[in-house]
C-alpha cells in the first residue's frame, strides 16, 4: 500500500535502501550502478528506484533536505515497506583540518540541538547512535576496497544559513569532537530506533569551513563514487 509520499507498491522496495539527499544523486547511482534499474517513486519528484547490485535487490531513493524530510520517508519505508537497513550516503561541511574535501567520513554517533527526536518519540538526550553491526560492516567493506574512512561523530544541524558569524564550528569541534555538519542522520537513527530497524551514515565532505574549498552541485551529485561504492558493496552483502 502507497503512502501519501510513496507510490510504491508492496514489494518493490529492497530490505536495503541507500538513501542520499539528492533525489537525482539517487536517479545517477541507479542508472549508473544498478542492474535493470525501476522506478517506485515520483511523488513530489523525491525518486526511487529498485534494481540489482551483483545479483542482490537494492534500493535507492532520496531523502530531501532537513530532518523532517528524512523523517518522513525513512519512517515510512521502515514501517510501511518493511526496510530493515538504511544506509544515508551524503554530503557534509568539514569542521576540521582532518576532514579534507572528498574525504569519507563513517557517522558513529549524530549530535544535535533539533528537536525532531524529543518530539517525535520523548527522547530526551543530543546525541544518538547508528546501528552499531551495519557501521561494521561498512567499516570492513572500506578496508576490503582500500578506500581511507574517518570515523566519528557529526552535528546534524537544523539550520543551514545561520546568523551566528562566528566560528561556532570550532567550539563544536572542541567541546563535541563532531568531524564535519550535515542535516539529517539524528532523524534517520532516531526512526530507525524507534522502529527497531537498522540504520548508517556515510559522508562525502563537500567543503570545508576551515580551508573555504567547496564542491560543485555537478560534483556532489555524481562524483562521490568512493561512498557509493562502499555502500554498494555492503549492501549487496547483508
Amino acid at each position: 500500500m502507497s503512502t501519501p509520499h510513496n507510490a510504491a507498491a508492496p514489494g518493490q522496495i529492497a530490505p536495503t535502501v541507500l538513501m542520499p539527499g539528492d533525489p537525482l544523486r539517487a536517479q545517477f547511482i541507479a542508472k549508473e550502478f544498478l542492474e535493470d534499474p525501476v522506478c517506485f517513486n515520483e511523488v513530489r519528484g523525491m525518486l526511487g528506484f529498485t534494481g540489482r547490485y551483483r545479483g542482490r535487490p537494492v534500493s535507492v531513493m532520496g531523502s530531501g533536505m532537513g530532518m523532517p524530510s528524512i523523517g518522513i520517508y525513512s519512517y515510512e519505508l521502515y514501517t510501511a515497506y518493511g526496510v530493515e537497513n538504511i544506509i544515508r550516503i551524503g554530503s557534509a561541511g568539514s569542521y576540521c583540518e582532518e576532514a579534507k574535501i572528498y574525504d569519507v567520513v563513517l557517522a558513529d554517533a549524530a549530535w544535535s540541538e533539533s528537536s525532531y527526536a524529543r518530539v517525535q518519540g520523548g527522547f530526551q538526550g543530543d546525541t544518538i547512535r547508528p546501528s552499531a553491526s551495519l557501521c561494521e560492516r561498512l567499516a570492513g567493506t572500506a578496508k576490503e576496497l582500500g578506500i581511507p574512512l574517518l570515523c566519528g561523530p557529526v552535528h546534524s544541524s537544523d539550520v543551514f544559513y545561520r546568523e551566528d558569524k562566528t566560528p561556532y564550528y570550532r567550539q563544536l569541534h572542541a567541546q563535541k569532537g563532531v568531524l564535519c555538519v550535515e542535516m539529517e542522520s539524528f532523524a534517520l537513527f532516531h526512526n530507525a530506533q524507534v522502529c527497531g530497524k537498522n540504520a548508517a551514515c556515510l559522508l562525502t565532505v563537500s567543503d570545508s569551513l576551515i580551508s573555504h574549498e567547496e564542491t560543485t552541485a555537478a560534483e556532489r551529485q555524481s562524483s562521490f563514487t568512493a561512498m557509493m561504492r562502499i555502500a554498494l558493496e555492503t549492501a549487496a552483502a547483508l
